[in-house]
């Protein structure tokens, strides 16, 4: 029987990984690698539970984000020793506050094989441009990056001097079972609750409310929009400290009776809010990957979108999805237009066939498992 391939997962700040859920039931049941886990946060985590019940084993360090510096530096010695005891094959790092200290512990715990899933590429780029140094020393220790996207691997070797043979790209996955599941009941639910059954197109965008994100501009595009579609309507499904300033500005352009904020929307109805979309509307000046435009492409949503993510990797413009030239409420609202003529129908139908194809699980599992077996045997 071929050796199992220890891997030691460390996460910052985080307790729920769904697709470190799915990578715990396919080890499980595949047995071709062992799992292990430093979790970084402020509290017990409630993710240890299930990891003992997938029989795998997690240990907890204390974590405050809030004191980053003093927690990396009290978190990098007690990382250290478990490496030490343990000896993974591989130490996996997922996040900027657990990559860093768990770096440079297996480094000094002669771990040969040290990985980084970079999820959060572009961040200090754009809005903390000081800490890039960090970044490129997390990329200089690891001995394997995995870039969600190729526009990640885009900014690691341009602003991080990353060597490209060094970074793969690997994108997320997730499950299809949600997806391939009749959601006609919660749809008809939505419609009601939000006042939306004369409405078309709906328009939903599902992110955080911060800048990053470009809400302003989908107002302005709203604002357009409403001038040919009277009937339109937008939500916006997500919660964040740009809430007051969206609202005051959906008011300055009158359009309350066009624009829903729904708040915080559960995880388990995603696939029937996307399904009560006519159109995902997305306007992030980037994304390292993008989960909400692969999960609306996954529910035969249409996509507009500007070009990030792990989307532009795959998506043909004009075909599967659509995307726009720029971050402005004037493209945003042009990329509407364009899905609305081209075939609502015809987009989504498309966009399902890449999502199945490029952003399932099994997809993701086995780039992983691909990289791992490299790793170890290289």
């Amino acid at each position: 029987m071929q050796k199992q391939i220890h891997v030691m997962h460390t996460f910052a700040n985080n307790d729920g990984v769904p697709y470190i859920t799915w990578f715990m039931e396919r080890a499980q049941r595949e047995q071709t690698v062992r799992f292990s886990f430093l979790l970084l946060c402020p509290q017990r985590p409630k993710m240890l539970e299930e990891i003992e019940r997938f029989g795998f084993s997690g240990t907890w360090v204390r974590f405050d984000h809030r004191k980053r510096k003093r927690s990396m530096l009290l978190a990098l010695p007690q990382m250290w020793w478990h490496m030490v005891k343990h000896r993974p094959d591989i130490v996996h790092g997922h996040l900027f506050d657990d990559s860093l200290p768990a770096m440079l512990a297996a480094r000094l715990a002669g771990i040969r094989a040290r990985f980084i899933t970079r999820q959060d590429t572009g961040y200090h780029l754009y809005y903390a441009p000081k800490w890039i140094f960090l970044d490129r020393l997390i990329t200089r220790l690891a001995t394997r990056v995995v870039a969600v996207s190729g526009q990640a691997k885009q900014l690691m070797v341009q602003h991080e001097h990353a060597p490209q043979d060094k970074i793969a790209v690997v994108h997320h996955g997730i499950s299809t079972a949600p997806y391939a599941t009749d959601h006609a009941a919660e749809v008809d639910a939505l419609k009601k609750k939000y006042a939306l059954q004369h409405a078309f197109p709906i328009v939903g965008t599902v992110a955080r409310l911060i800048e990053w994100k470009g809400y302003r501009h989908i107002i302005e595009a709203a604002s357009i929009l409403v001038k040919n579609h009277p009937r339109i309507h937008l939500l916006f499904c997500g919660t964040g400290p740009q809430e007051a300033e969206l609202r005051a500005l959906v008011a300055t352009h009158r359009l309350e009776a066009h624009i829903t904020f729904t708040g915080w929307v559960e995880r388990s109805s995603m696939p029937a809010l996307h399904s009560t979309f006519d159109v995902y509307l997305h306007a992030a000046d980037h994304e390292p990957f993008g989960f909400v435009l692969a999960e609306a492409m996954m529910a035969g949503t249409p996509v507009v979108s500007t070009r990030t993510g792990g989307i532009a990797d795959v998506a043909e413009d004009g075909r599967s999805v659509i995307f726009v030239p720029e971050r402005s409420g004037p493209a945003l609202a042009e990329g509407v237009i364009r899905a609305l003529r081209t075939g609502l129908e015809g987009i989504g139908a498309k966009g399902k066939e890449v999502a199945l194809r490029a952003f399932t699980f099994d997809t993701m599992w086995k780039g992983y498992l691909h990289e791992y077996e490299k790793a170890i045997t290289g």
